[in-house]
């Protein structure tokens, strides 16, 4: 039988977890900041977390995987605000607010590491700024199911939905990032240029 001690000891691993990874991804961000991202190995990484390569293959699968920052927070945090969005505002609506809530309120860090890439590194951080997306894609569109009028295609109309909300967001994000080679661009134009993007998805002919 379980002892009382097991859930103290489980939510220790997690801690342990959650700092080793968190440890991991400052190590990186200072050693790309400091001697570039292509000159840095996964052994200056770990050396400079204090662990081991071992460890460090049980959480990222390669250097790359740390270009991004930790999208987890930013996708619980617009699950939640969507939740709490009223049950009778459409998809579309819906998450626009939840986005704008979570860009104007969440951590600023996230968002900045976003818009503003390490040179030389813009192409990668795309790729799986895209993949960590459409990772998402499916659960979103599970959110919004309830929110589609029923009828034989509500699944395919919550799926287009959380498709087109979640690339409309990825493509605020490359625009602020190609305005930025020849001016200087506030982090705030993310969540200006938001609803812009959503208002074309609403525009006629761009609905499903």
């Amino acid at each position: 039988m379980a002892g009382s001690g097991d859930v103290p000891a489980a939510g220790l691993r997690e801690r342990k977890k959650a700092e080793t990874r968190q440890a991991l991804r400052k190590a990186a961000a200072r050693l790309f900041r400091e001697q570039g991202f292509a000159r840095t190995t996964v052994a200056d990484i770990v050396e400079a977390a204090g662990v081991s390569p071992r460890t460090f293959f049980r959480y990222f699968a390669s250097k790359e995987d740390l270009l991004l920052p930790d999208l987890a927070e930013f996708f619980d945090r617009l699950e939640a605000e969507l939740a709490g969005r009223p049950r009778a505002e459409p998809p579309l609506p819906a998450l626009r607010e939840a986005m704008l809530a979570v860009l104007q309120d969440g951590p600023r860090s996230t968002l900045v590491a976003l818009v503003h890439p390490l040179e030389g590194t813009e192409e990668a951080v795309t790729d799986r700024l895209v993949h960590a997306f459409m990772r998402r894609e499916e659960r979103f569109a599970e959110l919004l199911a309830d929110r589609v009028p029923p009828g034989p295609d509500a699944d395919l109309r919550a799926s287009v939905a959380a498709m087109a909300a979640l690339s409309a967001t990825r493509a605020v994000i490359r625009t602020v990032r190609q305005r930025r080679r020849t001016a200087e661009v506030p982090v705030g134009a993310v969540a200006r240029l938001l609803p812009t993007a959503f208002a074309v998805l609403a525009e006629p002919g761009a609905q499903a």
